[in-house]
């Protein structure tokens, strides 16, 4: 890139195109942290973060076949096939994780997409946690017309639905659904009068520019999301990309200042492998604008780091929660 730093840190476009989120990246490190910094306190206060708590519900057994899911049926991996949880067992983790500060409660199940009687369980669900105090969040698949409505009426905030990658290196991870499916999902979530939830994963074995082009993408969806969760890639034994060379750190913190830059309201959520990140890293995360993170001790089927950890780091850093 031949762009200056001053000519980057004064891009404000209304669409960013791949080459103007490759230049962020490509900033001197201080320089791309001071810049996401400014925009994060301009936008949100700098030593808070938001704590969400996720938990399957359906775990296994998913026809898909994305290249990093221990979840796909047809990888040999060490999660098995099981059955929907229970209201009691939902509702009692969501009450412990209220209990230990968790504000919004995030339930994903292992389908391509929600049968309409699969519906019927999680809007009971979905009403049972939002009665508790929190606020609500499902990840489950592409939705059928008039599914996302069900799901607003039952008491439904957030709804996720991952991009996973940039266009272009889609194929390389995915092939039994393809980017266009996401997007319509995502418009009948935006119909259905919900928040979304759209983020990425990263450490796929994708270069720099396809990380540029997922943050685009992200940005312009029209409104961006109202949260990104920014995933590092879990290795898990027995699936496709079980191998893949490391992301190395710095990149990651990059891409989470990138992310800010781009989308200055939205809460940018430190997501799946912080298990595998120092605190050191993490704290860089916060800086670079980082203001959410999943809170307890298992995500869907792969480890994150105690909630004792996740609380001494917080007051290392001064960090309190939202």
């Amino acid at each position: 890139m031949n762009q200056s730093v001053s000519d980057v840190i004064s891009i404000k476009p209304s669409v960013w195109m791949v080459p103007q989120v490759e230049a962020l990246l490509d900033l001197p490190f201080s320089d791309l942290i001071h810049r996401a910094q400014l925009i994060h306190r301009q936008y949100h206060d700098a030593n808070a973060v938001q704590l969400s708590t996720l938990i399957s519900v359906k775990t296994g057994g998913c026809p898909e076949d994305c290249g990093y899911c221990p979840q796909a049926a047809r990888y040999h991996t060490s999660v098995e096939d099981q059955e929907m949880l229970s209201l009691t067992e939902v509702i009692d983790t969501a009450r412990a994780a209220k209990a230990k500060g968790a504000s919004r409660f995030c339930m994903g199940a292992a389908w391509r997409g929600p049968k309409q009687r699969d519906i019927g369980k999680i809007s009971e669900m979905i009403s049972s946690v939002k009665a508790l105090g929190l606020e609500t969040c499902a990840t489950l698949g592409m939705l059928k017309p008039g599914q996302a409505d069900q799901l607003r009426q039952a008491g439904l905030d957030y709804y996720n639905h991952n991009l996973d990658t940039a266009p272009e290196f889609y194929g390389e991870v995915i092939t039994t659904r393809d980017y266009q499916d996401r997007l319509d999902t995502l418009d009948q979530v935006r119909a259905a009068g919900m928040n979304v939830c759209c983020g990425g994963i990263v450490g796929m074995g994708e270069s720099r520019q396809a990380r540029a082009g997922l943050i685009a993408q992200l940005a312009n969806l029209n409104p961006y999301p109202d949260s990104v969760p920014i995933n590092n890639l879990v290795q898990v034994p027995g699936t496709p990309l079980h191998g893949t060379e490391a992301l190395d750190h710095f990149e990651f913190v990059r891409t989470i200042a990138a992310a800010r830059i781009t989308m200055p309201k939205a809460m940018v959520r430190l997501s799946a492998g912080r298990q595998e990140m120092s605190e050191a890293v993490q704290a860089l995360c916060f800086l670079a604008g980082a203001n959410s993170i999943f809170y307890g001790d298992k995500l869907l089927t792969t480890g994150n780091p105690e909630s004792q950890r996740d609380d001494n780091l917080f007051q290392k850093l001064g960090i309190h929660s939202i």
